[in-house]
């Protein structure tokens, strides 16, 4: 079954909001990556490669706040309207396939679905409607 979480795009202050949300929410986070961190074939500044990539804070048994700050090299800037997209986090890669196939439908793939670094399958699309998407199923790891 696919759980729906909010993913916040920020414009360099991402780590800032979510230190804030952090404290409200009285938990920690369960991932903290920067620009820096990713292998990329695009030159970064010292100052966007800083920047976070991706943040996972949970706030609650079913809810998880996700983030990442814009990087023009890797996609729009975050603007009011485009800066919170659903994320949905399935159970298998199946189901994500099935997902992101229905829901994309007459929209614009803005990364098509794949097996990434981070040891999950993911994609992102705008809806026909404007809505912008992420959908992910996490690979199981062995420790």
């Amino acid at each position: 079954m696919a759980q729906v979480n909010a993913y916040l795009n920020f414009n360099g202050n991402c780590e800032a909001a979510f230190t804030f949300y952090k404290n409200a929410f009285g938990t920690e986070f369960e991932y903290m990556g920067r620009f820096k961190d990713m292998p990329s074939e695009c030159e970064l500044s010292e100052e966007e490669g800083n920047k976070i990539m991706h943040v996972t804070l949970r706030i609650s048994e079913e809810t998880v706040l996700m983030g990442s700050d814009a990087n023009e090299k890797f996609g729009p800037a975050a603007t009011f309207g485009n800066n919170i997209s659903i994320s949905i986090n399935t159970s298998s890669e199946e189901e994500a396939n099935d997902l992101f196939n229905k829901l994309s439908t007459d929209g614009t793939v803005t990364m098509p679905l794949a097996k990434t670094f981070w040891g999950a399958y993911f994609g992102m699309f705008i809806d026909k409607f404007g809505i912008n998407w992420m959908v992910n199923y996490d690979y199981e790891t062995t420790k």
